[in-house]
């Protein structure tokens, strides 16, 4: 068991931080880090009291006044023990932070990596609050502090942004990845409320859609995981109001009962087999003891027929909850594959490149620019795994060496 649970941890390490090998050879786009000086004013801390922090990379030409804004993902923290060995990690300071990121994928300056938006604004709103830039409370006990500010870090990058060229928008994207993508579903509607009534803004989710799905013991593993979230964070206030009058709070945390009430433009990028879900909402550890699973999760190749059968169940589920907004919708968009993968915005090779995911001819650029300017409608879903051969898949291989 001991051994089991190392070679968990490792390979989990490995799939929160791997990314395919570049193929390119242009120079990488290296940006320094912002600190938000005021942000002391509204009382916005990253986790460790630190200053919340952004990374821009200025428009130019044509795309001068029209920004992107991406959140940065990396998970939560649901309690006293776990929010206090982040603070003391890049996860929830900006003191342990890379101070330079290099932007690729939708945040790339290059024409031909990123046709639609390379001479925007582009700006990574750096996560270390441990609740999707959401709560609003702070812990005090004497001994240690926590400050769980997410919802204030927001507003200071925001308000530290909009004399700098966003409150003169003439479009904008909200995006973000992972806990980042679900960022994104919670604060879109509030993003549109800073700029000018005449700006084109629209939202963009990657791998953010997390599902309130049961696991393989038919236990709510998520729920209450986000459950103890929103109670420690203080998120329930700065839910969608219309969600938390008729629903628990720590279920309008999940994009499925949020979206409903979204009234921007809203695009959903989003693998059915995420493989952060896969991990920890279908199948997270303590549902699965005895190890039976481990070399499914970690090559889907290895999946006997039963747990096929399970995973496309879950993709099923997934597309039931989206129904509603891929037949009601008329300005939203989406691009759900069927690749093993977390997060394909921010990597040139799956965002753009001569072998990345396609569904129905469509990279992932092309889908999201079609949809943002209006050239086509774009909601495209794949065909069940196996059938993708456009899909890279390396995460699981990788893993599986360890």
């Amino acid at each position: 068991m001991k051994e089991y649970a190392m070679k968990a941890v490792l390979s989990l390490l490995i799939l929160l931080t791997y990314a395919p090998p570049r193929s390119y050879s242009q120079p990488q786009r290296r940006v320094n880090m912002t600190l938000v000086r005021n942000a002391p004013l509204i009382g916005a801390y990253c986790l460790d009291g630190s200053l919340p922090a952004y990374h821009w990379d200025r428009g130019f030409g044509a795309g001068a006044r029209n920004w992107l804004l991406q959140f940065e993902g990396g998970g939560w923290c649901n309690d006293i023990k776990s929010c206090l060995e982040r603070a003391s990690t890049r996860r929830g300071s900006t003191r342990y932070m890379s101070k330079v990121e290099i932007f690729s994928g939708i945040l790339s300056n290059n024409a031909a990596l990123n046709p639609d938006f390379y001479n925007w604004n582009r700006v990574k709103l750096r996560y270390c609050d441990g609740a999707s830039f959401a709560g609003d409370s702070k812990f005090d006990n004497g001994t240690s502090l926590l400050y769980f500010r997410g919802q204030r870090i927001w507003q200071a990058i925001i308000l530290d942004l909009l004399p700098k060229g966003l409150g003169q928008a003439r479009k904008a994207l909200l995006s973000g990845c992972s806990a980042g993508g679900l960022a994104t579903f919670l604060h879109c509607d509030n993003f549109t409320s800073y700029l000018p009534e005449n700006a084109s803004v629209k939202c963009l989710s990657d791998a953010g859609f997390f599902l309130d799905a049961r696991d393989i013991s038919m236990n709510h593993s998520m729920r209450y995981f986000y459950k103890s979230v929103a109670s420690l964070q203080g998120v329930a206030n700065n839910l969608n109001k219309n969600c938390t009058s008729s629903l628990f709070p720590e279920l309008c945390f999940f994009p499925q009962y949020s979206l409903p009430y979204i009234k921007t433009p809203f695009f959903i990028l989003n693998s059915a087999y995420d493989v952060f879900q896969f991990h920890h909402t279908l199948v997270p550890p303590a549902a699965d003891p005895n190890g039976h699973w481990y070399h499914c999760k970690f090559n889907p190749a290895d999946c006997n027929a039963i747990q096929i059968q399970t995973l496309q169940g879950f993709r099923r589920y997934m597309l039931e909850t989206l129904k509603p907004f891929f037949v009601n919708s008329t300005r939203g968009g989406m691009f759900i594959n069927s690749c093993f993968a977390h997060c394909q915005s921010e990597l040139q090779e799956t965002w753009l490149a001569p072998n990345s995911p396609r569904v129905n001819n469509k990279t992932i650029s092309r889908a999201i620019g079609d949809w943002y300017f209006g050239r086509s409608i774009s909601k495209e879903i794949d065909c069940p795994y196996p059938c993708d051969n456009t899909c890279h898949n390396l995460i699981g291989k990788q893993v599986i060496q360890v």
